[in-house]
């Protein structure tokens, strides 16, 4: 038998004493009419690795049943957890909402054999309806047409809700509506983890963080991107992104640019992604500086709906800016400069500031946040009297900012102006030292 054959079948092979764990594996997300809940399924066979003490079989289950429709979620599959009797929790059990789960762990091959929803456990029996009348739905999308009818006896309040489910080979979103015995976001009584599956409940309204109607889950354009070159003050460029990000629970999608202008050169910094911001579905426009001088700029954009941030061309911050006359030659000269990642030469080119202007300015502005973390070494002409740019601002947008002054004048009084006293005090407490040894030792009589 060839060599590499022999290999090949021979890493095929379990060694003795290290038999691999082999389990059943399968997934299941589906939403039926609540009196349909019986379900079955055949599941694959996987191995689970070398060694079967490490290694056990898990089954779990959940359900979601508002009173019309059920959610099921099922995995199966391999587990390192330890052996856990099969056990069924009753989350909630109101006549309105219920929620019920299914666990198990075992450590013989094949063992995770649940194969159907039989035999059905104990829902709550029907009651009679009330006053209250609530939206139902149960979706994996949106819920824009949800059916509205009275709710049982002895529920007072509509749930409105999204569950996210991840883990164990499980990744979805629910929506859910129904109804509550009482007000708040606690369909599932604290649980936060079922089996593998990690579970976060958000609901409306604005005090979860999440506007009435607004995405609890969003999925949102991602990407950065630096850009140094001439005239991006005028001439737009294209703003494209990689890909998306599905963002945490109640976070918003943003896009923020900013744009430094010396003349010569100049910079765009985007940012696209999610963001834990406050800020809903806003959007708007700064400028520091001018044409003239150095140009500071930014745009910035927060808003709630699937990919909102598709902003594809930096005339979004352009169209903004006021357009200026061609700059009269002025008096001033000024070192003018702007790198990106690194530092200005010490031998900067000098320019004829535009006509008026009052000062030259050198500094570094900071960015982090936004999948960005870089410094802008910034020199040029200010049309402003003050040295700043920023003026203490520490956020734009995504972006967290810290403006570095270079040449910093002294407070006053300055350093010289407070060791002058002291060396002219010496100076004169010397000189009248020596008048006295000299009138005392030479001239007595003085």
């Amino acid at each position: 038998m060839h060599p590499s054959l022999l290999l090949a079948l021979l890493g095929t092979l379990t060694l003795p004493g290290e038999p691999a764990r082999v389990c059943q594996r399968h997934f299941l997300e589906t939403v039926s009419n609540s009196k349909e809940l019986f379900l079955e399924w055949q599941a694959a066979r996987v191995v689970c690795g070398n060694n079967s003490q490490d290694w056990r079989c898990q089954d779990t289950l959940l359900l979601v049943d508002n009173g019309l429709q059920v959610s099921l979620v099922l995995t199966k599959g391999c587990t390192l957890d330890p052996v856990q009797e099969a056990r069924i929790t009753q989350h909630r059990a109101d006549p309105g909402l219920s929620v019920f789960s299914y666990t198990r762990v075992c450590d013989e091959d094949r063992c995770n054999n649940l194969s159907s929803t039989f035999p059905r456990w104990a829902m709550p029996s029907p009651t009679a309806p009330g006053p209250v009348q609530c939206p139902f739905c149960l979706s994996a999308k949106d819920c824009l047409s949800p059916v509205v009818q009275p709710c049982p006896v002895g529920n007072s309040h509509c749930y409105n809700g999204v569950l996210l489910m991840q883990g164990g080979g499980i990744s979805t979103k629910l929506r859910v509506q129904g109804c509550m015995p009482q007000a708040g976001c606690n369909l599932l009584n604290g649980t936060q983890q079922i089996g593998p599956i990690t579970l976060k409940e958000n609901c409306y309204p604005k005090r979860e963080g999440i506007l009435p109607g607004v995405e609890a889950f969003l999925t949102c354009q991602r990407g950065v991107m630096n850009y140094l070159h001439r005239n991006l003050s005028w001439e737009p460029i294209k703003w494209t992104t990689p890909g998306t990000q599905r963002c945490n629970m109640g976070e918003v999608c943003q896009e923020t640019l900013l744009l430094v202008d010396v003349g010569p050169k100049s910079v765009l910094v985007g940012s696209k992604g999610c963001s834990d911001a406050q800020t809903h579905d806003s959007q708007n426009v700064t400028s520091h500086g001018g044409h003239h001088g150095v140009l500071l700029a930014s745009y910035a954009h927060f808003c709630t709906s699937q990919e909102c941030n598709r902003a594809n061309s930096s005339s979004v911050l352009l169209n903004s800016l006021s357009p200026s006359a061609v700059p009269v030659p002025g008096d001033l000269l000024c070192p003018v400069c702007l790198e990106l990642f690194g530092s200005c030469s010490e031998n900067s080119q000098n320019v004829t500031c535009p006509k008026g202007t009052t000062s030259c300015y050198s500094g570094f502005i900071s960015l982090g946040n936004g999948g960005l973390s870089l410094s802008i070494h910034i020199k040029g002409c200010m049309t402003q009297n003050a040295r700043s740019l920023l003026h203490h601002i520490k956020n734009i947008g995504i972006f967290s900012v810290e403006e570095t002054l270079e040449n910093e004048p002294e407070e006053q009084p300055s350093s010289q102006s407070k060791v002058a006293p002291d060396r002219y005090l010496t100076w004169v407490m010397g000189l009248w030292l020596l008048l006295a040894l000299w009138c005392g030792g030479i001239c007595p009589h003085c």
